[in-house]
């Protein structure tokens, strides 16, 4: 008898994945890095594929037995393919973050110039961040919005690529809420020699279904996570659209240059991690499925519509959202104007059932663990099948919630609101 049949089942853990389970039914989930994915996407993620080290790429393996997991994972990449209309796929990397590492190892050496998207201003971490190791190995150059507009200038952008010459131009952020004009920045990118990083990791589900303009066919590389608004596994991804002879005159052993896609596969393993999670690149490949679908479509249509009836019902009620709006699921709002910071706002809202994340807003003047804004999405509640007229009635909770967050009978009610709500649209029936 395996030994695997005697184990106890774990109370402990299992009674609080419940909780949590409860936690997203009974809930607003507006934090725009998330989403709820399908069951079979957790079924996938929770698979025997978890027992199975396969280290290397599919039909090039280092381990035996990898038959399986081989068909799995090249379902993925093809699938991923098709969707975004790119060339090549490592599907592989654990997260965005070491998508990007990846790409910084196959593209710079310690100390290079890297030119990103300043984090204060909506940027991500691994974009050049001091304490990442973006940060840490490689000579971070910045640009960000302006004080006026909360848009980014493209003119200012070059400017500053021009004068400082990176070797890596990346575009792309967490908080930034306008699409991205990819074509004026591969310009810029040829100008100085750089190469140009697109990480998509919000909009990639947008992108995808050509909601928003296409980063593959303009940008060298293409990183995302798949967790967001792809509505998949945690995890990471990079893309070419089109393979290049990469720029920096590295060879294999017999002389013959490398293309960057060879490069990047070796970034990922051996360079910045090792055996592949093979039960969430199936979950992967199941997600992908999914986004191919039309019903994936109509979503990522919904998504959009909602964030823009949600920004406009936040301006109706005298919020400051940074840049006037939204072309994508998210936006950031600055919450000065109305007297309160980030943390109060989270943690005030949390009592209610709603979920949302702090976040700085361009030249702020409170801590990374305060902040004076808030970050909203929504894809997930998209995902649970709200549309327009829903927005704005989460919009009213919030602001009601906010102005009177010194009120727990207040705050108590729209809890109870709230719930009731969830409870008529089941996120798992």
């Amino acid at each position: 008898m395996s030994t695997l049949t005697q184990v106890a089942r774990d109370t402990q853990v299992f009674d609080l994945i419940g909780k949590e389970l409860h936690r997203q039914e009974s809930g607003i989930e507006l934090i725009a890095s998330e989403n709820f994915t399908s069951k079979q996407v957790m079924e996938a993620s929770g698979s025997c594929l978890t027992n199975k080290y396969a280290e290397g790429l599919p039909g090039k393996r280092y381990y035996g037995g990898c038959e399986v997991v081989d068909e799995i994972e090249q379902i993925a990449i093809d699938r991923v393919k098709e969707l975004f209309g790119a060339s090549w796929a490592n599907v592989q990397p654990h997260s965005g973050a070491q998508a990007n590492t990846a790409v910084f190892l196959a593209c710079l050496n310690p100390g290079d110039k890297i030119m990103g998207f300043n984090l204060a201003h909506g940027g991500h971490l691994s974009h050049g961040s001091p304490v990442n190791i973006s940060g840490k190995y490689f000579q971070p150059i910045f640009y960000g919005v302006e004080p006026e507009s909360g848009l980014i200038d493209w003119d200012k952008v070059e400017a500053t690529a021009v004068r400082e010459k990176p070797k890596l131009l990346i575009c792309g952020a967490s908080a930034y809420s306008r699409d991205w004009d990819y074509v004026r920045l591969r310009a810029i990118a040829d100008q100085v020699g750089a190469v140009l990083l697109a990480d998509i990791s919000h909009p990639a589900g947008l992108i995808a279904k050509g909601l928003l303009n296409d980063a593959l066919e303009h940008s060298h590389i293409v990183t995302t996570t798949t967790h967001k608004t792809l509505r998949g596994p945690r995890g990471g991804l990079i893309m070419l659209r089109h393979d290049f002879e990469n720029p920096f005159g590295v060879t294999t052993s017999k002389g013959k240059t490398r293309t960057m896609s060879s490069l990047l596969d070796s970034g990922v393993f051996p360079g910045t991690q090792g055996g592949p999670l093979e039960h969430i690149i199936a979950a992967k490949a199941i997600a992908f499925g999914e986004a191919l679908s039309e019903e994936y479509y109509n979503y990522a249509v919904q998504v959009q519509k909602n964030a823009q009836v949600m920004a406009k019902a936040f301006l109706d009620k005298g919020y400051k959202i940074i840049s006037g709006g939204t072309d994508n699921h998210l936006m950031l709002i600055d919450l000065r104007p109305k007297g309160l910071t980030g943390k109060l706002a989270e943690n005030t809202l949390i009592k209610a059932d709603i979920t949302i994340n702090k976040n700085m807003v361009p030249f702020d003047d409170q801590s990374p663990m305060v902040t004076s804004g808030m970050r909203v999405g929504t894809a997930a509640m998209t995902t649970r099948g709200l549309v327009e007229n829903d927005m704005e009635r989460i919009v009213d909770l919030i602001d009601d919630v906010l102005t009177n967050h010194d009120d727990d009978a207040k705050i108590a009610a729209a809890k109870q609101e709230v719930n009731q709500w969830m409870a008529q649209v089941p996120l798992y029936s």
